[in-house]
């Protein structure tokens, strides 16, 4: 029987495989997170609001660099919350290339857009200061909040702060602890370009990216 979405081990495990057995590089993942990631923030935006898109030192930190540099490309105001030292190669690549096309370090108090691509699937709990900081932050905001693939701060832990986010935009496939959200979070799911042969071995149905590379999902 088909499962109808994949712990974060099992998807980490799909992430894997997709790399190593199909030579897709992760920068390319990165970028196809991204891209999906800023078509998602223009479906809200005008070009009046301010965006502000935390990151952090890794993948997720790095799509949301990549969302970062292609908003800035199309004309939207940009703003980076750099929430910890980028160090590592790929997400530093990507924060100096969204610099060059025009998005911004100053901070920002009220952006209209806040999004959160600071952790992702590789969070670990407990969470630093400085994430606890930008969740209490962003949940005191007036901003429409957006997460990438999983909101920072999510956990069976009722008691441990969340990203309250607006809408999720997961990766790939449905990921089982978005059944944590509230029903009033809007959940999209991204074509990231694995195949299907990969959904296969997961036991999971492929959703339909042939009509819509953006897909509305209910947990």
């Amino acid at each position: 029987m088909a499962v109808k979405s994949l712990s974060l081990g099992c998807f980490k495990e799909m992430d894997n495989l997709a790399v190593a057995q199909y030579n897709l590089p992760i920068e390319l993942l990165m970028e196809n997170a991204g891209l999906q990631l800023a078509n998602l923030v223009v479906a809200t935006a005008s070009k009046n609001d301010t965006i502000k898109i935390g990151v952090g030192n890794g993948n997720n930190g790095g799509g949301g660099l990549v969302a970062a540099r292609r908003l800035a490309a199309w004309g939207y105001s940009v703003y980076l919350d750099l929430a910890v030292k980028i160090t590592k190669e790929l997400p530093k690549q990507q924060l100096e290339r969204a610099l060059l096309f025009g998005a911004k370090t100053e901070k920002i108090e009220n952006p209209a857009i806040w999004v959160d691509a600071y952790l992702g699937f590789s969070q670990k709990l407990p969470l630093s200061k400085e994430f606890l900081d930008r969740i209490s932050l962003a949940n005191a905001s007036s901003a429409f909040k957006i997460a990438l693939d999983i909101p920072i701060g999510i956990s069976e832990d009722e008691n441990q702060p969340m990203f309250a986010a607006n809408q999720v935009l997961t990766l790939a496939a449905p990921k089982t602890i978005l059944e944590k959200l509230l029903p009033t979070t809007a959940v999209y799911i991204a074509d990231l370009g694995i195949p299907k042969t990969v959904y296969d071995k997961f036991n999971i149905a492929m959703p339909a990216f042939s009509e819509n590379q953006l897909l509305r999902y209910k947990p």
